[in-house]
């Protein structure tokens, strides 16, 4: 869909920068870790369209090393300008008092949740599924904070149902997906977050490369990794019954394997395929 603002980005982007524009803000915030795919597609989404941008990064410790942050470089040079904030704070960063700090220093601007999930974003994210798809049985997706899921779960057909496999561990994100969708032909699969958001094992990154050097499709270690491989596991363990017809969802996200690259030599472990 588009080089750098990839896969359900662009969905979640779509209506919310049209807003922006429509009511003539010429600056965004938005919310995110050092690695968030988020903070790397609207940096360049900005770009596109003109309006600055400003990530408020979680983790002051980034304050000085950011240049050697892939993710980081990238939103910089698309023009983005960071605040670094400690992890208290932005635990903090919807509350009314953080809103108001930011004003103060950036002055009005469109404010963009973590991860671009908000109300526009879920109707963005209801346009991944069309009429093609009606004749799969089983949709799949990876979640992170919860809007995709639910722009999928809105635009399914009554016989189809959806699995969401979460990047993150914690019951917390039933309750976000609840927010945008009446519907209950879903569920949420947490056996395949490999230890939480960010973590990877050996074992998962050979499987992340082995699916690249058989099919030539590359999946990121934060989500689509941890999506396919809990989806083929279900399937050897006869989850789905004999002839399920499952879509699986590739999100994109695939800016993060640089990142995590970086993370894994440091440790000395095996690398992800570029």
């Amino acid at each position: 869909m588009h080089p750098f603002i990839s896969g359900n980005k662009y969905r979640k982007l779509k209506y919310n920068l049209n807003e922006a524009k429509k009511n003539n803000f010429d600056s965004i915030v938005t919310y995110g870790g050092a690695y968030s795919n988020h903070i790397a597609a609207t940096a360049y989404a900005g770009k596109e369209n003109n309006i600055k941008t400003v990530g408020v990064i979680r983790g002051e410790e980034l304050a000085d090393k950011w240049q050697e942050n892939p993710t980081l470089s990238f939103a910089n040079a698309n023009g983005m300008h960071f605040k670094f904030v400690s992890r208290e704070w932005y635990r903090t960063k919807d509350k009314t008092t953080a809103l108001q700090v930011l004003e103060a220093e950036f002055g009005q601007f469109y404010n963009l949740p973590e991860g671009g999930t908000n109300q526009l974003a879920v109707k963005g994210c209801q346009e991944i599924l069309s009429d093609k798809d009606e004749s799969f049985d089983v949709i799949c997706t990876a979640v992170g904070t919860g809007g995709t899921i639910a722009g999928i779960i809105n635009s399914t057909k009554e016989n189809q149902k959806v699995i969401g496999f979460p990047a993150l561990k914690g019951d917390f994100l039933q309750k976000d997906i609840r927010k945008f969708t009446d519907k209950s032909n879903w569920s949420l699969n947490s056996d395949y977050n490999f230890g939480g958001y960010a973590k990877v094992s050996e074992e998962l990154i050979d499987f992340i490369n082995d699916f690249k050097l058989v099919l030539n499709i590359p999946l990121d270690p934060i989500y689509t990794g941890k999506m396919m491989y809990g989806i083929l596991d279900l399937i050897q363990k006869d989850y789905f019954k004999p002839g399920t017809k499952i879509l699986a969802i590739h999100t994109g996200g695939l800016q993060g394997i640089a990142g995590m690259n970086t993370k894994l030599k440091k440790k000395n472990s095996p690398l992800l395929l570029l």
